[in-house]
């Protein structure tokens, strides 16, 4: 389903009081082979905005009363909606298990395994901005339907069973320990944070364009 959004729609944001604050996130992330990238994540109440740092960029935008997720794509105009599916029943014998350890203070190592495989490990505050880990996690809740059919769709020798344990069937797992300060896949992927802070609230940052095209994804 197409429709446009366009001049004269009500934006939630709109709604945000001027005063308030939102929490911003600045990870560095990489993926093997490749140079480190920034990822900005900012935070508020209604919201949580991923990007790239810069405001006129990209960008993936969580309603979190809606539980609805916008992809924006600027070039062509297109806003992907996304909403919570379902996914299928954890198959039979799935048993992955959670291991942390005390570590710094206010901190702890984790690490998610499944069938000997260290799906995740890390290192999470649970006292550091724990509304930004809510939401991170209530982000990858609402894409966990998609995150199946992606892998679903793949050439076999690319499932791997840790793709569903930290996209889909436990996806707020590790999320649940704290807001991550570091983190690596098992695929070698690493995410570090390089800083948190609370900065006042701009509102239109929460806002999707005007004059895009929407487009329901499956869900």
């Amino acid at each position: 389903m197409l429709f446009l959004l366009g001049v004269g729609t009500v934006h939630a944001a709109d709604m945000i009081a001027p005063h308030q604050e939102m929490i911003a996130l600045r990870y560095v992330d990489q993926d093997p082979g490749d140079p480190s990238y920034l990822t900005r994540i900012l935070v508020t109440a209604d919201f949580l905005r991923l990007d790239d740092g810069n405001d006129d960029s990209d960008f993936l935008l969580l309603d979190r009363r809606q539980r609805q997720v916008t992809n924006v794509t600027r070039d062509n105009k297109l806003a992907m909606v996304f909403t919570a599916g379902m996914v299928p029943l954890k198959p039979a014998g799935w048993n992955p298990r959670l291991d942390t350890q005390p570590a710094a203070a206010g901190t702890q190592r984790f690490s998610l395994m499944l069938k000997d495989v260290v799906c995740s490990e890390g290192l999470a505050a649970r006292a550091a901005a724990p509304d930004a880990a809510r939401a991170m996690a209530e982000l990858k809740f609402v894409l966990a339907a998609m995150q199946y059919r992606v892998w679903e769709a793949s050439p076999r020798e690319l499932q791997h069973d840790c793709d569903l344990a930290n996209l889909v069937w436990e996806s707020g797992a590790t999320l649940g320990l704290g807001l991550p300060l570091e983190e690596r896949g098992f695929n070698g992927r690493t995410r570090r944070l390089e800083s948190e802070s609370k900065q006042p609230l701009q509102p239109e940052l929460f806002r999707v364009p005007e004059g895009m095209t929407a487009i329901n994804a499956p869900s």
